[in-house]
């Protein structure tokens, strides 16, 4: 038994070795062409905008007597929840050169639009992927890199298709190959027949298995194109248009219901320019994640709600004031003292601003407020940072920078991932009172309604009473973390910073 194990240890660490130099003395052109990785460099870092905070991509390395020494760029994960990406505006064309940190392209990513900026150098050879491709999974190719601008021109021709099946070319220097290697190519072949599966397991894209359940398709009967057999979203399409699926299904009416993906768009035009009556609208990846984000929050995320009336009378006076002597400089408004005084109470009341985190509950040392932003492609929430230690003015100049990029998609990551609460304000669209949805892992968020005219008692009126501007705010907190009293606290200490808003100044 310790001499078998000793032989399989000592057969591994000899394959391990022989993978991880495929260019040993004696290995065929085929063994190293079909090695996928013949080098593999230094991950190139990605970056967005001017983050400091760097991710990496990996940049493959390729070569072949077909074609020239080669970087394969695949599609980068801009965002932790990331899981495929939408192509922008290329940067670059095809021969142009590339400094570290040039702008290679726009990535729409599930949260925004980004720049992705290549760290090494070299020459654009080939655009795989084109303005306006969606849907790419991470890591599938975009584009071809070569260090010779000389070798721009041998990959003229090179399309998408052998950047996913490198082993096509490999297949013509098979020819070549001594003997001894062709009898080891009926192995080789079978292994590349049904890579997709490892003991009766199918590995696919999210997004393959996603159309794959709508569709009702099974995955078993597909071969993947996708790197070890993968199966991708374009091979559930290919299947579906082929009529392979209709042979599966029981009843007509199932037999006539799938249709690719990619007709959706001409199904649209279609419907708006005949007598349907709609319009299909494709989803964004950003709109995509904030259906998901929102179901799930909803679904699994024990809402509670509580409602509060706030006289603002003395707020609009000192925002009066206080705008009057800025002379121009600055001008506030009520959402930057309902920043403010969020921030205020978060302080007196520590545990609203707190996040579930599964195993444990965490409290933040600062208030920092995500403000629900609305932009052409969607809501995001761009963070004001440690509202707690700033002043009225700094909120407000940050609010109007924050929501100005937001709707430009200049936001970078960290400016809208994280918060410890959120501001939802739709009082200047005349919406007096609303109930938002929590914005996991946030315990709470905060809807602001429009101020308006009410009657309230008044002791020192002839009448007995007097109009006031009354502004209504609800408060949807996760019962998990904050309990029913703890909201109340909460609201309670809110209420009294705009009601005496001179303690917002101390």
């Amino acid at each position: 038994m310790s001499a078998s194990r000793s032989s399989n240890v000592a057969r591994l660490l000899s394959r391990s070795a022989r993978l991880a130099s495929p260019r040993v003395a004696g290995a065929s052109a085929r063994h190293i062409a079909t090695a996928r990785l013949v080098a593999v460099r230094p991950s190139a870092t990605q970056r967005f905008g001017s983050v400091g905070a760097q991710q990496s991509v990996k940049t493959r390395k390729y070569s072949s007597k077909s074609y020239p020494d080669h970087q394969l760029v695949g599609m980068p994960a801009l965002s932790p929840t990331m899981t495929q990406g939408n192509v922008g505006q290329w940067q670059k064309s095809v021969g142009d050169k590339i400094e570290p940190g040039d702008v290679l392209v726009e990535i729409e990513t599930d949260k925004a639009q980004m720049d992705f900026e290549f760290q090494d150098e070299g020459y654009l050879a080939k655009i795989l992927a084109p303005s306006g491709t969606k849907d790419l999974a991470i890591d599938a190719p975009v584009a071809i890199i070569v260090e010779n601008e000389s070798d721009v021109a041998a990959f003229a021709d090179y399309s998408a298709d052998q950047a996913k099946s490198p082993a096509a070319p490999a297949a013509q220097e098979s020819a070549a190959a001594p003997a001894e290697v062709e009898t080891k190519k009926p192995a080789a072949a079978k292994k590349q027949d049904a890579p997709s599966s490892d003991g009766g397991r199918v590995f696919a894209s999210p997004m393959a298995k996603t159309i794959a359940k709508e569709k009702n398709v099974d995955l078993a009967q597909i071969k993947g194109s996708g790197p070890r057999g993968r199966i991708v979203k374009a091979d559930i399409e290919e299947y579906l248009a082929s009529g392979a699926s209709t042979k599966a299904a029981t009843a007509p009416a199932a037999a006539a219901a799938p249709a690719a993906p990619k007709a959706a768009p001409k199904a649209a035009q279609a419907a708006t320019s005949g007598a349907a009556g709609f319009t299909d609208i494709p989803l964004t990846n950003m709109r995509k994640v904030i259906a998901s984000r929102l179901t799930e929050a909803k679904s699994t995320v024990p809402h509670y709600y509580l409602t509060q009336n706030i006289a603002m009378d003395k707020v609009n006076k000192l925002r009066q004031s206080l705008n009057t002597a800025a002379n121009g400089t600055y001008k506030l408004s009520v959402n930057d003292f309902v920043i403010k005084a969020a921030a205020s109470a978060l302080r007196d009341v520590p545990e609203v601003n707190s996040s579930w985190q599964g195993e444990f509950i965490r409290q933040h040392h600062h208030a920092d407020i995500a403000v629900a932003a609305a932009t052409p492609a969607g809501l995001i929430t761009p963070i004001v940072r440690a509202c707690d230690a700033k002043g009225l003015k700094t909120i407000s100049a940050d609010v109007r920078e924050l929501v100005t990029r937001a709707r430009a998609n200049k936001l970078k990551p960290e400016e809208f991932q994280g918060g410890s609460f959120t501001i939802s304000n739709l009082g200047m669209y005349g919406i007096s009172s609303f109930s938002a949805i929590i914005n996991a892992p946030h315990s709470a968020i905060l809807s602001v309604g429009a101020a308006e005219p009410r009657l309230v008692p008044d002791e020192d009126a002839e009448k007995g009473f007097s109009v006031s501007q009354v502004m209504s705010v609800q408060l949807s907190a996760d019962h998990r973390v904050v309990d029913g009293a703890i909201g109340a606290q909460f609201l309670k200490a809110f209420k009294g910073y705009l009601e005496n808003p001179l303690t917002l100044l101390l």
